[in-house]
């Protein structure tokens, strides 16, 4: 146990207690839609999100389990525990190849919070991404992990890196926040990769424009997300999520100085931020055009990198 341990306890401790301020007078959340229900129905993204949003984090982590066992995907499953908490990692690998593109999204939120955008749209959309492979898998190969306790500090992901290392891994994308606004975000994109060229390629080649259908940003301090255990590794890894075009200044003010900006906004925090770690994070507030979009994006980096 070392201090950048100590760090991410400490924080994640932190932000549970805020998150349980912040939701404290919040109504009962809704109830879960029934999962058998969701197992039967539709597999597009905004019809999968229902799949884990608004159950309590074993619900979750038990229901990506039982959706892949459902429709006959080969996966792995491994457990972890530390001081800072336990879980379950899920991880598919499909298509051939020496190194793999990752592409990340977990399935635990933070308590109070039915998670819809933050973050079973991430998962629904991968798991949308596995119904298309089902007939024609990709040309190179993709790993898609789906770890537990992201909101510990990305203890799932930094589980799975300190087993597997980072050996084969040709770079990471970790999914954010996709179901709200017509545009990309690609964060904690710091200094140039070929990785991030061919992102910003794929991007590009389905029509996306820089700094207007899509937006590249440094590092950001506070906010983090899987990818980061795996930059800690030494492999190129960054954040997507969608964001609103109209709010990208506001956007920018906010996850580089939040309490700044939520002090001269008098507590206002610019979409998908409005919903983050709140009882108002349910399906309804997603829109099914950037949950599009983001699937296509991805969809596209796959055909890229293969």
């Amino acid at each position: 146990m070392g201090w950048r341990e100590l760090g991410f306890y400490a924080r994640a401790r932190l932000g549970r207690t805020i998150g349980r301020v912040v939701n404290r007078d919040a109504p009962a959340l809704a109830p879960a839609a029934p999962l058998d229900e969701v197992l039967s129905g539709a597999s597009t993204p905004l019809a999968l999100t229902r799949l884990l949003e608004g159950r309590g984090n074993a619900e979750r982590q038990a229901a990506v389990a039982r959706w892949l066992h459902g429709r006959g995907v080969p996966f792995t499953r491994e457990r972890f525990e530390t001081f800072e908490g336990r879980g379950e990692n899920f991880c598919v690998d499909v298509g051939r190849g020496e190194r793999a593109l990752v592409l990340i999204a977990h399935h635990d939120a933070v308590p109070g919070s039915p998670g819809a955008n933050d973050n079973a749209a991430s998962v629904a959309i991968l798991l949308s991404l596995l119904e298309r492979w089902a007939a024609r898998e990709p040309a190179g190969r993709v790993r898609l992990l789906f770890p537990a306790c992201e909101e510990l500090g990305y203890l799932g992901s930094r589980a799975w890196v300190r087993a597997h290392g980072v050996a084969d891994v040709a770079g990471v994308l970790s999914l954010e926040l996709p179901g709200i606004g017509d545009s990309l975000a690609l964060w904690d994109a710091g200094p140039a990769t070929p990785f991030l060229s061919r992102v910003r390629g794929s991007f590009e080649g389905i029509g996306l424009r820089a700094d207007e259908s899509y937006h590249v940003v440094g590092r950001i301090p506070v906010f983090g997300s899987d990818h980061r255990a795996f930059a800690a590794a030494g492999v190129p890894a960054y954040g997507l999520t969608s964001v609103p075009a109209a709010e990208a200044a506001a956007l920018r003010a906010f996850v580089f100085h939040p309490l700044r900006t939520l002090l001269n906004s008098q507590g206002r925090r610019p979409p998908p931020f409005d919903t983050y770690h709140t009882a108002r994070d349910a399906g309804g507030t997603l829109d099914e055009a950037a949950l599009s979009r983001m699937t296509r994006a991805l969809q596209a980096v796959v055909e890229e990198l293969a």
